[in-house]
């Protein structure tokens, strides 16, 4: 049997973390239900006014009589009091900013038939005012420094050429032609273009070409705009993505990277002498670490400075319901001596500031927590959104002493339910520390064994969290005992550690689940002849792998999966950044694609399978599901298949709230019919 151990720790300085963590609060009350997804208030990212004195931040519902989520603008004092509305809810307002001046609040709505625009208000509130009319909308926004201008991202459509086309007739000439969520793509390519803060004048286009422009940022003194581009003529097979500049006034874009990695988020030092940006310089096959990279802004080297520490940059985290978090992952500290960032830690998204030339790498929030976005107050204190195990995400204030919530949007709500703990497990698996947490259900017979159900999370580089999650919470309130682990190939464990499945879905995790779920049902208290399994994305993938490679399971669930890998390639979105790095062609290793593919094992499927898909799932495609169907029907297996119109592969997240509730409704009568 494995033997319980402890994860190794990354190597930073975390000598005074522990008053900066936030402290779970038990509750006893009414079991969690599917309906309470109407009653939170999802809270966005931080956006602290130019002074420090300000804080503003979305909070996120859902109307239930229009099936339609909204989304209003707060504005707070630094420490939480004063907060106040500005904006009404009618509308999902989204990702407001503050001019460098302090006066002007802009942001995204979609308020009438133009599609999302922009839009600014006075900081202290007033009526907001429509400064952009692009005909495919804005999907990105940042100030200038002057506070008059704005550069914004819009698609243009650029026609491959000049023949009319049928409405009916759609022609294809990118490898990048749909993308989950947004659909097939019809020639837009997204492009740069400068507008004014008072809608006066044309917008001024930056950009042009079949290309796709991203991210951009002003340079301290406005003279220039970083943004994130492969310029190439075949950047759409390949995986590079550069950091480039442009004049803010117009002209050729300089390319600073060096054309071989990938890299996003570019943003400029204090005193514009240089640009931070996250990615990674390897592209060879399989999993990498994205760091953090500083090079001069006139061009030269890049120096990585986080390479010390095992560690990815970004948030990889699960948990939910979130709100609508749009901030970066990597901010300079006010003064341009170390870089803040967001990173995937153990099963906790963290802050941890990397030293620019000299200095120890800090934590500086805790573990067990999930922090989604964060804003310096000032040099000592940061402001962050983040959840913990039994409370749904809220800003706090971190200092060098201690974490303070400064928001309690779902206080009533949280007086209201008992919250299942979660209990952490960390077991040596032929080598290698693999950590998951239990769910145990508040209310248990004395002297029954109670069914257990493995959930897997997708990816596969991703990671769960002990972090608030109310799917999960379901299951536990409706009687389930819940087990849900980082496997191999999970991110925040280090590179190696999530590496380990490149080439090898199934394969190098399987024993991952198997012994955790071993372990855990043979502490007495869960029913061996009643265990379920479910998952979604590469979640999915492995539920339908462990259905047809182990025996343990009476029931399962599974979500937007994978069945056929090689049937897979070039009908999802990615398959080129995703499969043909870690495989190849199907064309060059045929063998290998249907060793990994768990349709190959179907014939061993014999448990209850409920299949669930979006009929817009680029991401995984519904022709993944109907072969599941059709083979388990033509062996005369109990399967059943619902499909969601109008869905993509984000149903569980952010799709129609009334398909949402109606996916856990039927998830948990799945298992209710046959645990």
């Amino acid at each position: 049997m494995p033997k319980s151990v402890t994860l190794p720790d990354p190597g930073w300085d975390e000598t005074t973390i522990a008053s900066r963590k936030a402290t779970p609060q038990p509750r006893d009350g009414r079991p969690i239900t599917i309906e309470d997804l109407y009653a939170f208030q999802m809270v966005g990212d931080p956006q602290v006014s130019p002074d420090g004195a300000v804080i503003l931040t979305t909070v996120l519902t859902i109307d239930r009589d229009t099936d339609v989520y909204r989304a209003s603008i707060w504005r707070m004092d630094a420490d939480g009091t004063n907060a106040r509305q500005l904006t009404s809810g009618a509308w999902r307002d989204s990702a407001p900013r503050w001019s460098p001046d302090g006066r002007w609040i802009a942001f995204r709505s979609r308020r009438d038939d133009s599609g999302t625009q922009l839009w600014v208000m006075p900081t202290d509130g007033g009526e907001p005012i429509r400064i952009t009319s692009l005909e495919h909308g804005v999907q990105d926004h940042a100030w200038a420094p002057d506070s008059e201008r704005l550069v914004v991202v819009s698609a243009t459509e650029i026609r491959h050429d000049d023949r009319e086309t049928d409405a009916d007739v759609r022609v294809i000439t990118s490898a990048h032609y749909k993308f989950n969520g947004r659909g097939f793509l019809d020639d837009r390519y997204p492009q740069l273009f400068v507008v004014s803060r008072t809608s006066s004048g044309e917008p001024q286009q930056l950009t042009s070409g079949r290309y796709l422009h991203r991210s951009p940022v002003w340079s301290p003194d406005g003279r220039e705009i970083a943004f994130v581009a492969n310029l190439d003529p075949d950047w759409d097979t390949s995986r590079v993505s550069d950091i480039w500049t442009i004049p803010a006034r117009g002209g050729e874009p300089r390319r600073l990277t060096d054309g071989t990695g990938s890299y996003g988020q570019p943003t400029w030092s204090p005193d514009g002498t240089r640009i931070a940006f996250v990615g990674t310089a390897t592209l060879d096959e399989g999993y990498r670490n994205s760091h953090i990279w500083v090079m001069p802004a006139a061009g030269g080297e890049a120096t990585n400075v986080s390479g010390a520490i095992d560690r990815s940059i970004g948030d990889s985290s699960m948990s939910g319901p979130k709100g609508d978090v749009s901030g970066p992952s990597i901010r300079w500290t006010p003064d341009g001596t170390a870089i803040d960032a967001l990173v995937s830690d153990r099963g906790s998204t963290r802050v941890v500031r990397y030293p620019i030339d000299s200095g120890k790498v800090t934590a500086l929030t805790g573990l067990d927590q999930h922090v989604m976005g964060f804003d310096h107050v000032d040099p000592d204190r940061l402001v962050i959104t983040v959840a913990d195990a039994t409370t749904p995400a809220e800003l706090a204030v971190i200092t060098r002493e201690k974490l303070t919530r400064i928001t309690s949007f779902n206080a009533d709500w949280m007086s209201d339910v008992a919250v299942a703990m979660p209990e952490e497990i960390v077991l040596d698996v032929n080598g290698t520390p693999i950590q998951g947490w239990l769910l145990r259900p508040k209310h248990r017979v004395p002297g029954t064994k109670s069914p257990l159900i493995l959930n897997i999370h997708g990816g596969p580089h991703a990671q769960y969290a002990p972090a608030f999650f109310h799917e999960l919470q379901v299951y536990a309130a409706n009687g389930y005992g819940l087990l849900y682990i980082n496997p191999r190939g999970s991110v925040g464990y280090g590179e190696g550690f999530a590496r380990a499945v490149s080439g090898a879905w199934g394969i190098a995790d399987t024993q991952d689940f198997v012994a955790m779920l071993e372990h855990v049902v043979a502490q007495g208290e869960w029913d061996a002849d009643r265990l379920g399994v479910t998952g979604g994305s590469y979640g999915g993938f492995m539920t339908n792998w462990l259905l047809g490679h182990t025996d343990h399971f009476r029931a399962a669930v599974t979500d937007r999966s994978i069945s056929n890998m090689t049937s897979m390639y070039g009908t999802d979105d990615i398959a080129l950044i995703s499969l043909d790095p870690e495989l190849g062609t199907p064309w060059d290793h045929p063998d290998r694609y249907w060793e990994l593919s768990p349709i190959r094992a179907v014939a061993n499927i014999t448990a209850p399978l409920l299949i669930i898909h979006s009929e817009e799932d680029y991401r995984c495609p519904m022709e993944q599901a109907e072969q599941l169907f059709i083979a388990l029907k033509r062996l005369g297996r109990a399967v059943e298949f619902v499909r969601y119109q109008g869905e993509n592969h984000e149903l569980s997240r952010s799709g129609k709230p009334k398909n949402r509730r109606d996916r856990l409704d039927r998830t948990i009568g799945w298992f209710d019919r046959h645990l």
